[in-house]
């Protein structure tokens, strides 16, 4: 069974000096179109969509064409935005992904959703330890404790877009140890390391 996948690109950017952060680019592509890329090469997503916002507006441009569907939302952040897409578009179980992951993996993608579709829990977190955002030089803005670990999320999750209005869902967690998924672009000093990753 194959989801859809909802790429949440319509960001304040703050701490990027007001420039729209999908369109930064990490090597010779920009942000959206490398998420884009492993989404259409993993085997368990059968519909991308990129929600923008006022603010992002020649991203959407940019994602139209690549050739995905795009849907306006309001900019009210990230989870409300969310919500907005999800009950516009109706959609059912939804992979819902960052902008902003340079190094997303498609079998890692793959994995996230046979893991919650076998989970029988409406939501799924993708987290890694937090020695690897902290061996990278990455802050996490969240870190929680799960079995003994301490871990943050990567900016990959999938939940239930039927109960997306309920207050809390109950959620499993996937714990990755790959080292490139925790690089997460909201700071201009996380671009220059990502940046730097490349050329290792």
């Amino acid at each position: 069974m194959a989801v859809a996948a909802l790429v949440m690109a319509g960001g304040r950017a703050t701490r990027m000096n007001r420039a729209e952060k999908p369109l930064l680019h990490v090597g010779d592509k920009v942000l959206i179109e490398r998420v884009v890329e492993v989404l259409r090469h993993s085997k368990s997503v059968d519909q991308i969509l990129v929600a923008v916002s006022p603010r992002t507006q020649q991203t959407g441009i940019v994602a139209t064409n690549l050739g995905v569907e795009v849907i306006n939302t309001a900019g009210q952040g990230y989870h409300s935005d969310m919500k907005e897409a999800i009950k516009a578009l109706g959609l059912a179980d939804v992979l819902v992904v960052s902008a902003d992951l340079p190094f997303l993996l498609s079998g890692v993608v793959d994995e996230a959703v046979h893991r919650y579709l076998a989970c029988g829990k409406p939501s799924l977190m993708v987290a890694a330890p937090i020695e690897l955002f902290e061996r990278n030089g990455m802050e996490p803005s969240y870190v929680f404790d799960f079995n003994g670990q301490r871990l943050a999320p990567v900016g990959l999750n999938i939940i239930d877009g039927r109960r997306v209005d309920e207050p809390e869902l109950d959620e499993a967690i996937y714990v990755v140890q790959e080292n490139d998924l925790v690089f997460n672009v909201n700071t201009l000093h996380d671009l220059e390391l990502a940046r730097g990753r490349l050329e290792q």
